[in-house]
C-alpha cells in the first residue's frame, strides 16, 4: 500500500467537534449533540476516575490512515486514494479511539454499536467499506467474520463489491493480508476472516460469529428478524461492532426509527447507553428544505461527493411535484416525514430540575396526586404536584413488577436495569402489577401530605378509586381525552418553558417526557400520547404528572393562577 504522511487525525475530529459546536460549521441539531458529547467524553476521561474509558490516540488514528490508502473505484476524482472529510474522521476517531479501560474487556472498543444517518450521495459506501476490510485484517481478531447485510441480496453486495473492488485495486493489500476476493466472499489467509454479503432471510443465519455486522439502509428493513439474529450472534466476540447506516424512511413502526429514537434519547441525555454511538445528519424543525444554506445539515459531503448544482435542480424540480417533493426532502434532505414533533423541549425540561429539591419541605404546600396504572409489562406512575407558589413542584414514583425488570434485558427496556438498579423502580411482587401494594402507597401518602384530590385515568383504577372514595378519601376517574387532558397539558408546557414547574430530575420522568408527542385539535385542543401505539417509549409518568395537574385546576381560577391563559402557547 501507498506510504504517505499521516495527518493528525485526533485533531481534525477536535477541532470539527469544536466548529460545529460553536456553530462555526453549519449543523443540525443533532448533530451538535454528538459533537458535544465527544468534547464532553474527553473533559470526563481527564477529570473523572469513575469514567471506565480511555482514549486511544493510535487506534483512532490507524483505521483512518488505514483507509485514506485505498483506492477509488466510482467516480472521477482528482486523486488516487480516498481522503476522508473531517466528518468522516469524527465518526471514525469516536468509534475506534475510546476503549475500555479497566477489567477483563480493557483494551476492547468502547462503542460496539454505531448509527449513522445521513442524506443519499454522502460517501457512506466508500467510508463503510473501507472499516469492513480494516475489521478484516487488522484488528487482531482470529477469524473475524464481517458480514454486509441489507434487505435484500443486490443491496448487501453494494458494500461488499466495493470492498471487493478496493482490494483488487490494491495489490500491497493483497500481498500483506494474503487476501483472496471471491465471488461472494473476500478470505483472509492471514487470520481465517472474510466478508460476505447476506440477504433479509434472517432464518437462515444461524451459527453466525460476526466480528463487524454492517447493515445497509437500516430504514429499508420493515421487521426486525435480520437485526435481532445478526445482533445476538455477536456474542461470542471480544470486541464486536454493529456498524448500522441508513437514510430516513417513511415507516416510525421498523426497528430503524426505534434505533434513531433511541439515538435522540442518548444525545438528549435522557438514557445512558456509553457502548452506543450516533449521530444523524437532517435538517431541524423548522427549516426550509428548499434553502440551499442548510443543506449541509443532511449533506456533511456537500460540495465533495454531493453536487450543489445538481441538489438545486432537484430541489427546483421537487417544488414542482408533491411526490418528488417527499422524496427530496427524506432522500436528501434526510427528514422522517411522517414523523411527529416532541413536545416538551427537554432542554427547557432539565432547566426545570432543581438541586436538593426534598419533599419533606413541602410538607405544609397543597398537593394533588396524578395516577397512570399498568397491568403486566407496563409502568404504573404516581406523580403529587405541590402548589409552592408561584411554581408547581412534581416528585414521581415508578412501580414495576419484579418479574419484569429481570427480564429486562430485552430490547425494548434494558434501561429498566439500570434504573432499577438505582432506586428509580418500587417493585412488586410477581409479573403482574400488585394494586393492593399502589393503594397503601397512596393511602400512605395521604397520612403524609395535604392532598386534595387524586385523579387516576379510567384504566384500571375502578377498583382502588371505589375503596379510596369508600373510605373518604378524594379520589376520582378521569377519561384521557382531548377534552380533559388540553388544560393540564397547556399548564405544563407553559409552565416549562417560563420554568414555573420544578421536578427532581428523576430520569424515568425525564425519558417520559421526551417521548410525548401531541394530537393537536382544529379547536385548538392538545392530547399528549406516544408517537405510535406500538411503541416501547412509555409516558405513563407524563399521564400520571396531567392528572394531577388537572386536580389543581379543578380549584383554580383560570384568571388568577392558570399561566397558559395568560400567554400563547406553540
Amino acid at each position: 500500500m501507498a506510504n504517505h504522511a499521516r495527518r493528525n487525525y485526533v485533531a481534525i475530529a477536535v477541532k470539527y467537534a469544536e466548529d460545529v459546536t460553536s456553530r462555526k460549521l453549519v449543523a443540525g441539531k443533532w448533530t451538535r449533540l454528538a459533537c458535544r458529547r465527544f468534547l464532553k467524553d474527553l473533559k470526563r476521561k481527564s477529570s473523572a476516575r469513575w469514567f471506565p474509558y480511555r482514549f486511544d490516540d493510535w487506534h483512532a488514528s490507524d483505521v483512518c490512515d488505514f483507509i485514506e490508502k485505498l483506492p477509488h473505484v466510482e467516480g472521477e476524482w482528482d486523486h488516487d486514494t480516498l481522503i476522508l472529510e473531517p466528518w468522516q474522521i469524527f465518526i471514525l476517531v469516536n468509534v475506534f479511539g475510546w476503549r475500555q479501560a479497566y477489567g477483563k474487556a480493557k483494551g476492547a472498543r468502547r462503542f460496539n454499536t454505531a448509527y449513522i444517518e445521513l442524506g443519499r450521495k454522502n460517501g457512506k459506501s466508500a467510508l463503510t467499506s473501507g472499516i469492513a476490510l480494516y475489521c478484516l485484517t487488522c484488528e487482531q481478531e482470529p477469524g473475524p467474520q464481517v458480514k454486509t447485510a441489507a434487505t435484500t441480496g443486490d443491496q448487501a453486495r453494494i458494500v461488499f463489491n466495493v470492498s471487493k473492488a478496493m482490494a483488487e485495486k490494491t495489490p500491497a493489500l493483497v500481498e500483506a493480508f494474503q487476501l483472496e476476493p471471491m465471488a461472494n466472499s473476500i478470505v483472509c489467509r492471514q487470520n481465517m476472516g472474510s466478508i460476505q454479503p447476506i440477504n433479509a432471510k434472517a432464518s437462515t443465519q444461524d451459527g453466525l460469529n460476526p466480528h463487524l455486522t454492517i447493515i445497509d439502509e437500516l430504514h429499508a428493513h420493515k421487521d426486525r428478524k435480520l437485526f435481532d439474529v445478526l445482533r445476538s450472534a455477536r456474542g461470542a466476540r471480544r470486541n464486536p461492532l454493529s456498524w448500522y447506516i441508513t437514510t430516513a424512511g417513511y415507516d416510525m413502526t421498523t426497528v430503524c426509527y426505534e434505533q434513531r429514537q433511541f439515538v435522540t434519547k442518548i444525545l438528549e441525555n435522557v438514557l445512558q447507553a456509553e457502548h452506543y454511538f450516533g449521530i444523524i445528519y437532517t435538517l431541524d424543525e423548522g427549516d426550509d428544505p428548499f434553502d440551499p444554506a442548510i443543506w449541509i445539515k443532511a449533506n456533511p459531503n456537500l460540495g465533495v461527493s454531493v453536487q450543489v448544482a445538481e441538489l438545486k435542480q432537484y430541489a427546483k424540480e421537487a417544488r414542482e411535484s408533491p411526490q418528488l417533493e417527499g422524496e427530496f426532502r427524506t432522500k436528501r434532505c434526510n427528514q422522517w416525514l411522517f414523523a411527529a414533533s416532541a413536545w416538551l423541549s427537554i432542554a427547557d425540561w432539565d432547566e426545570c430540575a432543581e438541586k436538593g429539591l426534598k419533599i419533606e419541605d413541602l410538607v405544609t404546600c397543597p398537593a394533588w396526586l396524578g395516577g397512570d396504572l399498568a397491568d403486566r409489562n407496563d409502568v404504573t406512575s404516581l406523580v403529587l404536584v405541590f402548589d409552592r407558589d408561584p411554581d408547581l413542584v412534581a416528585f414521581a414514583w415508578h412501580f414495576l413488577p419484579k418479574d419484569i425488570v429481570q427480564a429486562a434485558a430485552d430490547r425494548t427496556s434494558a434501561h429498566y436495569l439500570a434504573w432499577e438498579k438505582r432506586g428509580l423502580f418500587n417493585l412488586t411482587e410477581g409479573d403482574i402489577t400488585d394494586y393492593g401494594a399502589i393503594e397503601q402507597f397512596v393511602r400512605d401518602l395521604c397520612e403524609r401530605f395535604e392532598i386534595r384530590k387524586i385523579t387516576f385515568d379510567q384504566y384500571g383504577s375502578a377498583q382502588i378509586t371505589s375503596n379510596l372514595v369508600g373510605d373518604g378519601l378524594p379520589a376520582q376517574v378521569m377519561y384521557k381525552n382531548a377534552k380533559n387532558f388540553t388544560d393540564p397539558a397547556k399548564e405544563l408546557e407553559a409552565r416549562v418553558q417560563v420554568k414555573r414547574f420544578r421536578h427532581t430530575g428523576d430520569p424515568v420522568l425525564k425519558w417520559n417526557a421526551s417521548n410525548c408527542v401531541v394530537s393537536v385539535g382544529v379547536d385548538g385542543s392538545i392530547l399528549p400520547k406516544k408517537e405510535n401505539k406500538d411503541s416501547p417509549n412509555k409516558i405513563d409518568g407524563i399521564d400520571a404528572l396531567l392528572n394531577g395537574i388537572a386536580g389543581y385546576l379543578q380549584e383554580q381560577n383560570d384568571e388568577v393562577s392558570s399561566i397558559y391563559s395568560h400567554r400563547p402557547v406553540h
